[in-house]
């Protein structure tokens, strides 16, 4: 067995160099190792078939068409519905009357001693008598100045009436001076000014 394998060996590196068959074996082997480790993903799935051309015969169809016929449905006559009514639209509501202020209720505060309440009620009365006169619009948050700017615009006369009130709240409220009767007695005659003034009544 040995003498077979040397000389098979050494007729064969008679033909080829042996380092050369020793690297044709490692690239075998290396061949084989990709293929077993690649398997079976290059192996074929389908052989190619070899294509045949394959002749058809057109089919004949004979059809025979015929003319439908539509059926002829009724024409419905529409009901003739009956007139209605225009729709009327309702008349506003008229706005309800606003109630008429306490025109004593400054007089009673001023009995009671709080001066400095009852000249923010005349002072109150005054701003309901000019807007009742349409001298001002109603607006929140409107000041003195701006009070008697307005109404100066529309009845130059009331300026001086109007200042003169507002010089008096603006000490008792803002800058929070002790309210005695004076102040009072003068808001209320001012108040009687601007009531004759704009109605042109006397107090009584």
């Amino acid at each position: 067995m040995s003498r077979w394998w040397t000389e098979a060996v050494a007729a064969l590196g008679d033909v080829v160099a042996l380092p050369l068959v020793v690297l044709i074996l490692l690239a075998a082997a290396l061949a084989t190792a990709l293929a077993w480790y690649y398997f079976p993903t290059w192996v074929p799935r389908r052989l190619p078939r070899p294509a045949v051309p394959r002749f058809r015969l057109p089919r004949l169809r004979w059809r025979l068409r015929l003319p439908r016929l539509r059926r002829v449905r009724p024409r419905r006559r529409a009901r003739r519905r009956p007139d209605l009514p225009a729709a009327r639209v309702p008349a506003p509501r008229a706005a309800p009357p606003a109630p008429a202020a306490d025109a004593g209720l400054a007089d009673r505060l001023a009995a009671e001693g709080r001066y400095a309440e009852a000249v923010r009620e005349r002072l109150r009365e005054m701003v309901r008598l000019l807007v009742s006169r349409r001298l001002v619009e109603p607006r929140a948050g409107l000041t003195v100045i701006e009070l008697t700017e307005a109404a100066a615009r529309v009845r130059p006369t009331v300026r001086p009436t109007l200042h003169a009130a507002g010089t008096i709240f603006s000490d008792l409220w803002y800058a929070q001076r002790p309210a005695t009767a004076t102040h009072d007695h003068r808001m209320r005659d001012l108040a009687a000014d601007l009531r004759r003034e704009l109605t042109g009544e006397e107090e009584r």
